[in-house]
């Protein structure tokens, strides 16, 4: 019988965490002691993550925040000079870590490439210098289209140097996604590469490129990574090759404010325009190394992989946090799975990783290939399992701890959002662990679940909200103040909503519960997809699932679930799976019908796209699919309401 809890910290654990180190850096006596002073006094914990992250601002901040415009728009490191990309790579290589590997590559066809802190300086001053000598400068905006590549980082780091605002874009977008964000922010110049492997086949991202930049008046330059030499057409006088920027120019780092444009990073909803959100130096790579140093327990020369691409918020979380506190980014670059279902973890056996961030998406479909693959090779170097993009289910969770935590690497839950630049909920290496819960808020921020009053609630599902400014806040949506504040600010006073329900257990464990636009209320009772869709895929004939609430003249709202199954699958297998849920979860939770489909829509950074979903089964319009990795998807879902929605199958 397992016990409630999967894992404790050991002594060892406890003495080596960077969080002990930051506890007693800023003399606090356990970290629930740590938690209640960092919200209670934000300036002074803020302070103490700048100093223990040993920041070099070329001009002093006079102060760590300035709310006279209200919470919802504070300015941080008031008066402060910071260039985040010296920070990131030029320290390091002054200070003892030159030859300590920064990046460290891989590719699923099994390419691969190193670069030492000292190569990263290298190469980041030659590419800013040659951006400059493009014409490209302070408060321009770059796009970046690359697959996770060493070049990749460089970019990314390169546009800091420079003062320029970077702009992620995924690797698979189409045309019409590059066109949109990149008129969006008026971008000056896109980084993309000739094509890449995927499964085999190539990927014409140059071909992408064209198609979007032709529809782009700001773009002057396209610069082209050859990742994989194939010929490809280059228009003279825009098109130039990455190794052919210009090698005379300014390679200095731009003396930036704090407070200074970086990132502009995009979420996608399912209808309307994306949102551009809005980072600075001072904010988004800061939040993400505290993160991940606290968190994940990322300190200097330790090396974490997380399986993401540089257009979803794990990517650049990845570059600037790793950087900024001296690990080795790992990056890997294709299918997890191709060209054999070992290959995760034989990349995480050859590169040593000592931290791995994955999705339960992807453990359900490694988990498929059965336990003995991962078993397979020497994982003994890892030491932290990070999880991200969705709630988990318990079966895919404690394969995961089982099979390739070996039962002895706890599994640090981490759930936030672009706009948050990480983490408002996540365990650490100090505090014991429930499957699938989150031990603690992230020191500082003010998080807590409260009712359709505003108030807190406990033992039942609310809204998660946070009550307090931290430091990687979004400063907005780009050119649309408005609609910032009406997504977050609008629905209690001085109250962030986070658009998730959560729900806070007897001893103070955290449980996200889905998106609360897709929580069903069905015979009057609250129900989140999450809770449903754990049921169904404890079937051992369901690998994904995804429940949807649609109008029922009978009912008012019926559910309706969508199953990914394991091998053919008819009205014997549906029949068991409503039964299953109605003993599990009350008879009027029985979803009315259950869909077999052969895949569910998710993003590129493998969220399951419910509001899709339902919007392709009643006949709607879907939105903006762009972000979707499996657009055909849709196609299935919506032949599958020819059949009524009340409708048992």
């Amino acid at each position: 019988m397992r016990g409630e809890f999967a894992w404790r910290p050991t002594d060892d654990v406890i003495r080596r965490a960077r969080l002990t180190a930051f506890l007693q850096h800023c003399g606090a006596g356990d970290f629930h002691a740590l938690y209640r002073r960092s919200i209670e006094e934000i300036p002074w914990f803020t302070g103490q993550v700048l100093r223990f992250l040993a920041l070099e601002f070329h001009q002093p901040y006079t102060e760590v925040v300035d709310l006279s415009r209200g919470i919802q728009w504070p300015r941080w490191c008031v008066g402060g000079g910071l260039n985040i990309a010296v920070n990131c790579v030029d320290r390091h290589a002054r200070a003892g870590l030159g030859h300590t590997p920064a990046v460290l590559w891989q590719a699923e066809e099994g390419a691969d490439d190193r670069m030492s802190y000292a190569q990263l300086l290298e190469f980041v001053e030659q590419c800013a210098a040659g951006l400059r000598g493009l014409g490209i400068g302070k408060g321009d905006a770059v796009g970046l289209h690359l697959p996770m590549l060493p070049e990749t980082a460089v970019a990314l780091l390169a546009l800091a140097r420079i003062g320029a605002v970077a702009v992620p874009l995924f690797s698979g977008y189409g045309p019409a996604a590059l066109e949109s964000r990149l008129r969006d922010v008026n971008a000056k110049a896109l980084i993309t590469c000739d094509a890449f492997p995927r499964r085999g086949a190539l990927v014409p991202a140059k071909q992408v490129a064209d198609e979007a930049a032709a529809r782009c008046p700001s773009l002057r330059n396209l610069i082209v990574v050859r990742r994989t030499g194939i010929l490809v057409p280059m228009r003279k006088g825009r098109d130039l090759y990455w190794d052919k920027l210009p090698k005379s120019g300014d390679a200095s780092a731009e003396p930036t404010a704090a407070e200074d444009p970086l990132i502009v990073l995009y979420t996608s909803g399912t209808t309307g325009k994306p949102k551009g959100i809005l980072h600075t130096h001072c904010g988004f790579p800061v939040k993400a190394a505290q993160d991940m140093a606290f968190g994940t327990d990322v300190g200097p020369g330790d090396r974490i992989a997380w399986i993401t691409d540089i257009g979803w918020i794990m990517g650049p979380w990845l570059i600037y946090g790793a950087t900024l506190l001296g690990a080795t980014c790992v990056l890997y670059d294709g299918a997890p799975d191709h060209p054999k279902p070992d290959r995760l973890w034989r990349f995480c056996t050859e590169n040593q990783v000592n931290i791995l961030g994955i999705s339960p998406t992807l453990v359900r479909a490694l988990a498929a290939h059965g336990p003995d693959l991962p078993r397979a090779h020497d994982l003994s170097a890892l030491r932290i399992l990070g999880s991200t993009g969705e709630p988990w289910n318990p079966e895919p969770w404690w394969w995961l701890f089982d099979n390739v935590g070996r039962g002895r690497v706890p599994i640090i839950n981490y759930s936030g959002g672009t706009e948050i630049s990480g983490g408002i909920l996540m365990g650490n290496p100090l505090l014991p662990i429930k499957p699938c819960s989150f031990p603690a808020a992230c020191p500082g921020i003010a998080a807590d679940v409260v009712g359709e009053d505003g108030n807190p609630v406990r033992g039942t599902v609310g809204e998660l909200v946070i009550r307090a400014p931290w430091i990687g806040m979004a400063r907005g949506f780009l050119n649309d103040p408005e609609r910032y504040l009406d997504t977050y600010w609008s629905r209690w006073p001085n109250l962030w909503a986070h658009g998730d329900w959560a729900r806070i257990d007897q001893d103070g464990h955290w449980y996200i519960l889905g998106r609360s636009d897709d929580t069903l209320k069905i015979a009057g009772k609250r129900v989140g997809p999450a809770e449903v869709e754990s049921v169904l895929v404890g079937h051992p004939g369901v690998i994904e699932a995804a429940v949807i609430g649609v109008p029922d003249d009978r009912t008012g709202t019926c559910m309706v679930a969508f199953c990914v199954p394991a091998a053919r699958a008819g009205a014997e297998l549906a029949a068991d799976l409503r039964q299953r849920v109605a003993e599990a979860l009350g008879k009027p939770l029985r979803p009315a019908r259950i869909v077999f489909v052969p895949a569910l829509p998710r993003t590129r950074n493998a969220k399951v796209m419910r509001r899709v979903i339902r919007a392709a089964y009643l006949g709607e319009d879907p939105g903006d699919l762009s972000a979707l990795e499996n657009p055909e998807a849709v196609e299935a879902i919506a032949g599958a309401r020819a059949a009524a929605p009340g409708r048992s199958s």
